[in-house]
């Protein structure tokens, strides 16, 4: 489910968004995963109901395809197990928008890549076995041969759904190294003395000019009287007795 203009993980929103049912059922890989379930369910079905039959030679049930019982345990069990990964990677689905940590997604999606990948190797080999085996039953007698064209064709269009699951987790997991962008923090530089924020600014000293004040006489002392010298008169004599 992904979610446009918002912090994505791995193709999914973080959580807090909440779940969108409507959407999760459109999305194509809930779509394709679907049809892969029921590939499965059909190929296991058909030959677990089908799929061993009694011939004339023999007394016990033999696999339709070429009586080897191999080709039909090895269907099975690839079906069984595809059955039950497409639900288990449904649940995860579900669940995945509402996990926080990003390394536990980021394993899941690496699980689901890891084992759609495997599954559609697997698929393809299980076609390639049962066209074989079926080229060589000559004798069909007895044999639900649309039963067993069924399977064949349902084996080769599981490869193609479990191709395409594949290609949606590789996508998933390629955006994931792209979606989050997570906060980092600055490493503080040593050489600086003051933080950027907080630098402080130029300082300007003013000149203090003292305050002249007046002197005033107390009642204490006496005013100030300054030291007048007497004018004296350069033409002055002194009288002659």
């Amino acid at each position: 489910m992904e979610e446009k203009g918002d912090t994505t993980a791995y193709g999914v929103s973080l959580p807090g968004g909440g779940f969108d049912f409507n959407k999760f059922i459109r999305q194509p890989q809930t779509i394709v995963r679907a049809l892969s379930l029921i590939f499965a369910l059909v190929v296991f079905g058909t030959i677990t109901n089908e799929g061993y039959i009694n011939p004339p030679t023999a007394p016990e049930a033999k696999c339709m395809f070429n009586q080897n019982d191999s080709a039909c345990h090895f269907t099975v069990a690839i079906g069984v197990l595809a059955f039950l990964a497409c639900g288990v990677f449904t649940v995860l689905d579900i669940y995945l928008p509402f996990h926080s940590s990003v390394a536990d997604r980021k394993y899941m999606v690496m699980g689901e890549l890891a084992f759609s990948g495997l599954w559609t190797f697997l698929w393809f080999v299980c076609f390639c076995l049962l066209a074989s085996e079926w080229a060589r039953t000559h004798v069909t007698i007895g044999i639900p041969v649309e039963a067993a064209q069924a399977t064949i064709a349902f084996s080769f269009f599981s490869i193609a759904t479990w191709g395409i699951l594949t290609y949606f987790a590789l996508g998933r997991y390629r955006r994931g190294m792209h979606d989050l962008t997570l906060p980092t923090e600055a490493p503080s530089d040593q050489h600086t003395p003051y933080p950027p924020t907080y630098a402080p600014t130029s300082y300007n000293p003013t000149p203090y000019n003292p305050t002249t004040y007046s002197t005033y006489p107390s009642n204490d002392q006496p005013a100030f009287v300054p030291n007048i010298q007497p004018t004296v008169d350069s033409g002055y004599q002194p009288p002659n007795y």
